[in-house]
């Protein structure tokens, strides 16, 4: 008998071995039973042959009329046709490189045969359908039975390996399978009512009923989610037993003086999280927080205290930023925040000021050199850089406080090579600006603390947001940049985003499109910058920007933008994240059918961050009640951050959310869907918990399993997710 690690080789021969390993990576019986069905067919009561119906599901009682074999002359191989009759009609069955069923398909016999109803060349057919023969002499209706009632699955495939090869091969390993050890706790599967694994895998894939076969990918769902949550909890666990230098808030340090200093008070919502915060950074080990909020939630300022409550203990800051222009954007915003106490070491600074710094890539190679120096000094408090930061050049005095922002662009090896910068192991937190379902935090973060920012900063307007649909109402996006000139009339700034940074279209097709008349364009923004100044915008002052400008060019333009110098940015998605303009009120978003809805509402939260009320449109060419308008009506209907991120979420493939689609080798993440099994993984949470607050050495099989997930490649990928 086999065991679940047994090579597929000695089942299935080497051929089918060799397919199956090119298509899925799949060598042993495991893997191959853990290739799920998709759906399942069930077998009906019989059809005569002379009523069926093309496109139809049948099963037939046919007796076999003729089976003749022949090669295929357009392509390599052969063809076998058996002709059935059941006394009304006839029918073809096709069986392609299958030469040797001709042996069993003897003229005369009787059977049964399922299949979908195909037509070729103007004859009714079955290609490879099921089938069953019955014995000369055998009872007819108990075959008819058993055959017509049978749940048959169906497997994602190929034309190389068929649904019904596989579960061929399916059926061969499961009936040379031992007895499968069970690794969950027996009180788990009781509470649940779950059946063993060894049922659960046969159960999924050969069901008496569809109920069966729904508990038993219950079972299987259970254990990925339980499986993944005590890998979470066990990392979290683990770094939670790291030390770490404990950074309490001080009276009358830089903290202080910064909190006396602001012209407003924090919201609710920023107290409790930095309250969070302070307690974790005032503990011997080391913080790992997630800090996600709406756009213009106020993210900045509380990892800004959390860094001046390093700073007062003699620590330092490091905040990670994905782009150059967001870097720039939060030296900028972090040094109006602090005003003079940003100046430390200069003549006349505040005794308790710091310095802040800025590490880039494209820095000239005196500013790289002072920035350095101020880092490794520790004359910087706070130093702000790109993947830069990352660099072997990069030193620091005490780095004690890591804040990545938007965090999922960066791995965990860029994190833990900051990290190795540091004497002790830092405190760590980590910001999104992506709202995050609470299952995804459970199953993505379940190795970080959450705090969450819902809440607006007084103040704040509100912002509307329509669709222009192009194609039905062309006049509107001429109504669109008329919006603009009144905003720009009243003193107010524009943003216009186009997903391209250039495109090769003719000047006729550009007028076209920028007057609604035109589907087919793509936007660019070196083509549309010029059309707009030349257009329906002249007279503005209207500037391009986007990631092939180099760094001194984004910096010019971003500050004349913030001076007020530039009325309209003509931009791709670098603004997305961090660039705050109050005076910004209005945006156009040119094919936002081709964005993500996660990605509208970062856009659409660079307006609206002043006193005035802003106003968001989302030009399309897309269809009524297609996706893509669909996805666009549903941002323009809310401002809930979190409820566009299920929606964006249930339009994703969710092995990009869970990192299996990235780790190019197993997971274990193959039935588990973060918004439909909410509730299981909060039930494999707990239990989650309990088995690791009493331990697994009870448990050696559980033990087992979740060593081999910690060794595998997908654990790697799930903490860079």
């Amino acid at each position: 008998m086999a065991t679940l690690d047994s090579k597929l080789v000695g089942v299935v021969g080497d051929r089918t071995t060799k397919v199956l390993r090119e298509l899925f990576g799949y060598t042993t019986i495991s893997d191959l039973l853990h290739h799920y069905p998709r759906r399942y067919l069930v077998r009906g009561e019989l059809s005569n042959i002379s009523e069926l119906i093309e496109g139809d599901e049948v099963t037939i009682l046919a007796e076999i009329y003729s089976a003749t074999s022949r090669r295929l002359h357009a392509r390599k191989g052969n063809i076998l046709e058996v002709v059935v009759t059941d006394g009304t009609a006839k029918l073809s069955l096709t069986f392609f490189n299958q030469a040797w069923r001709e042996k069993e398909l003897k003229v005369g016999k009787q059977g049964l045969f399922a299949g979908k109803v195909g037509v070729f060349n103007g004859k009714r057919q079955l290609a490879h359908p099921d089938y069953e023969l019955i014995a000369d002499g055998g009872d007819v209706d108990s075959a008819v039975e058993g055959f017509a009632g049978k749940y048959l699955p169906m497997y994602p495939a190929s034309s190389k390996l068929p649904s019904w090869k596989i579960a061929q091969c399916i059926e061969l390993a499961i009936g040379a399978l031992d007895e499968v050890p069970d690794f969950m706790p027996d009180w788990v599967r009781v509470k649940y009512g779950y059946p063993t694994l060894h049922q659960a895998l046969v159960q999924l894939h050969n069901p008496v009923d569809l109920d069966s076969a729904e508990k038993s990918r219950q079972r299987i769902t259970f254990d990925e989610a339980l499986l993944l949550q005590l890998l979470l909890l066990t990392r979290r666990r683990e770094l939670k037993g790291l030390d770490a230098v404990a950074r309490p808030v001080k009276n009358g340090g830089l903290l202080a003086a910064f909190d006396a200093s602001l012209p407003f008070e924090l919201t609710a919502g920023q107290v409790a999280v930095a309250r969070e915060i302070a307690d974790d950074l005032a503990q011997p080990h080391p913080m790992h927080r997630l800090l996600q909020g709406e756009v213009g939630s106020g993210k900045t300022i509380v990892a800004l205290r959390a860094a001046l409550t390093v700073i007062d203990n003699g620590g330092q800051a490091a905040l990670l930023a994905p782009t150059e222009v967001l870097a720039a954007q939060h030296l900028r915003t972090i040094e109006k925040l602090l005003g003079p106490l940003s100046l430390g070491g200069m003549l006349g600074a505040q005794e308790k000021a710091t310095q802040v710094t800025l590490i880039t890539g494209s820095q000239t190679a005196a500013a790289r050199r002072e920035a350095l120096a101020k880092a490794a000094s520790g004359d910087a408090g706070i130093v702000i850089g790109t993947h830069a930061l990352l660099g072997g050049s990069v030193e620091f005095k005490d780095l004690g406080l890591i804040i990545v922002d938007e965090q999922h662009r960066f791995g965990v090896e860029q994190r833990d090579a900051l990290k190795s910068k540091a004497v002790n192991p830092p405190h760590l937190l980590v910001m999104t600006a992506t709202p995050i379902p609470r299952t995804v935090a459970m199953t993505v973060f379940g190795d970080l603390d959450v705090s969450t920012l819902r809440e607006l900063p007084l103040g704040r307007a509100p912002i509307t947001t329509h669709v222009v649909p192009v194609l039905e109402k062309p006049g509107y996006l001429e109504r669109a940049w008329n919006r603009i000139k009144e905003e720009v009339s009243q003193g107010h700034q524009a943003y216009i985003v186009a997903p391209r940074i250039s495109a090769a279209i003719s000047e006729d097709a550009d007028m076209e499109f920028l007057m609604g008349e035109s589907a087919t364009v793509i936007a660019s923004v070196e083509e549309l910058g010029p059309q707009l100044q030349s257009g329906p915008l002249s007279g503005l002052k209207v500037a391009p920007l986007h990631g092939r400008l180099s760094a001194e060019e984004k910096d010019a333009t971003m500050r004349a933008f913030a001076n007020k110098e530039i009325d309209v940015l003509v931009s791709t998605t670098v603004i997305e994240v961090g660039v705050d303009v109050p005076n910004a009120t209005v945006m156009v978003i040119m094919d936002a059918d081709r964005f993500g809805v996660s990605q509208l509402h970062q856009l659409r939260g660079r307006i609206g961050r002043g006193t005035s009320p802003g106003l968001c449109l989302l030009v399309t060419s897309a269809v009524p009640e297609s996706s893509a308008r669909v996805r666009l009506d549903a941002v323009a209907e809310t401002l809930d951050g979190f409820e566009l991120s299920r929606i964006d979420l249930e339009q994703r493939r969710e092995g990009d959310v869970l990192g299996a689609s990235q780790s190019g080798g197993k997971s274990h993440l193959r039935l588990l869907r973060v918004l439909r099994d909410e509730s299981l993984i909060e039930s494999a949470r707990e239990d989650a918990s309990t088995l690791l607050d009493t331990g697994l050495q009870d448990y050696p099989l559980l033990a087992s399993e979740l060593a081999q997930v910690q060794a595998d490649a997908t654990a790697e990928f799930i903490d860079k997710a």
